[in-house]
């Protein structure tokens, strides 16, 4: 076993924080390349080790899970923002919240939700004509804000009140944007974002404590009321089990966690379509077949073989959460190296998944690679973009179901035509966005077209 994996040589005091922090998906991208399973590299002060090796990756993740934990190494920020919440919560907390949240996520649950999520596309498209032109990013950010409120909150907000909750999400963003001088400073030096990103935890926390208002009184028992997530953490506040921080920490969790991926997932996808007419045409010729002149619902779902494809292509390409942390609570060996308790392990979506060791071509998008005799070829993380073992995405199978009738909705209605520019530059945060506005024109589609 060797001591060391190795890596770049980083500068004096930064180490290769400064690279990273330029374009974090250009140097994740030339680690794996340059050293495959494992690279070690200095970030600021960390001492960090990339692991792209499936089997790595599983240990880390799923078979030896208890002996990684997520690292604090964020700083005080993220604590300000998700508290004790599911995301970052750890032990016998995390335990008991997922246990309380597993039923609101349940697929018999969700499953007789999907006729709700359609109607909220509905009602986001209806007001869209031929040759407008849209941002797309806002749109979805706004249908699935739409949907994370009515199903795991059960509320449905002013357009003012949702307009508001998106007003704060770029300075929340600013603040886990990567930056060298945060990776090398102490904790508690303040620095010049700070205040803006405080004003918009404050917004957000003034929201919430309307939501939580508004839903008093109304949840009833466990047996009789309601199973949206924030029915059951106050029915177990009443009973004593909740604290009012953890009620909001979980909250403020759902309400941001709960809706950008997924958002993030739409809006790749539709920019993925417009730039594959060939991919976007057999959308829509499964769609006319499949729904025909029907609302897309649970019946549909799972028939829509290739828009499935589609969005798992769009999730292997541009990741949202581009890359997770973890840090061993023991001192471990990992693909023939020794990591001692404590060190920082980066577990990158966005080097794994457009690795050349797993795919063919993995800068070509290409849905039929998702055909079950091609995927079963790779090495299960080879994809991995909700994580993976008891830490898993909660939200996975609200996402991917948000994602299909979302996506079918709108696509039996119009096409969207991507008016920016090629390739996409992303901006690094707590998830990869799109850099630039994501413009695009609304087309109408005559279904006829494709009888």
């Amino acid at each position: 076993m060797s001591g060391t994996p190795p890596g770049p040589k980083g500068e004096p005091l930064f180490g290769s924080s400064r690279t990273y922090a330029r374009n974090p998906f250009r140097f994740i991208t030339a680690l794996e390349r340059a050293y495959g399973d494992v690279a070690r590299f200095d970030m600021g002060p960390m001492d960090t080790f990339m692991v792209c090796d499936p089997t790595a990756l599983e240990r880390v993740l799923v078979s030896e899970a208890d002996d990684f934990r997520k690292p604090d190494f964020q700083g005080d920020a993220l604590g300000d923002l998700l508290g004790d919440g599911l995301l970052l919560s750890e032990g016998d907390t995390w335990e008991s919240q997922r246990q309380l949240a597993n039923p609101a996520f349940s697929m018999s649950r969700l499953s007789g939700m999907a006729d709700r999520i359609t109607g909220h596309a509905e009602d986001r498209i209806a007001g869209w004509t031929d040759g407008d032109v849209i941002d797309a990013e806002q749109a979805m950010t706004r249908v699935t804000l739409d949907v994370i409120l009515d199903l795991m909150m059960g509320v449905e907000l002013e357009e003012e009140t949702v307009q508001t909750i998106e007003e704060q999400l770029m300075p929340l963003g600013e603040r886990f944007e990567p930056d060298p001088i945060r990776f090398a400073a102490p904790q508690w030096m303040p620095m010049p974002d700070d205040a803006k990103f405080d004003r918009a935890v404050e917004t957000l926390d003034g929201v919430l404590d309307d939501i939580i208002e508004t839903r008093e009184g109304t949840v009833g028992s466990d047996e009789d009321g309601p199973m949206d997530f924030l029915s059951v953490l106050l029915r177990a506040r009443d009973d004593g089990q909740q604290s009012p921080e953890q009620l909001r920490d979980e909250m403020m969790t759902m309400l941001l966690a709960g809706h950008d991926t997924t958002a993030l997932t739409l809006t790749y996808t539709w920019f993925l379509l417009s730039e594959h007419p060939e991919a976007e045409r057999r959308v829509h010729e499964e769609l006319d077949e499949v729904v025909g002149d029907d609302r897309p619902g649970m019946e549909h779902v799972r028939e829509l073989e290739y828009l499935e494809w589609v969005i798992q292509e769009a999730m292997r390409l541009y990741p949202p959460v581009y890359t997770i942390f973890r840090e061993p609570t023991v001192d471990v060996e990992l693909a023939g190296y020794s990591v001692p308790a404590g060190t920082t392990l980066m577990l990158p979506q966005w080097g794994v998944h457009r690795s050349e060791r797993f795919y063919d071509d993995p800068e070509t998008f290409d849905p039929e690679r998702w055909r079950p005799e091609r995927a079963k070829e790779r090495p299960r993380f080879a994809y991995f973009p909700f994580g993976g073992g008891p830490r898993h995405c909660i939200g996975k199978h609200l996402a991917m179901l948000e994602a299909q009738l979302i996506t079918a909705t709108t696509a039996r209605e119009y096409r969207l035509e991507f008016l920016g520019e090629t390739p996409l530059e992303l901006l690094p945060s707590l998830t990869a966005h799109p850099r630039q506005e994501m413009s695009m024109r609304v087309h109408g589609r005559d279904r006829s077209e494709n009888a």
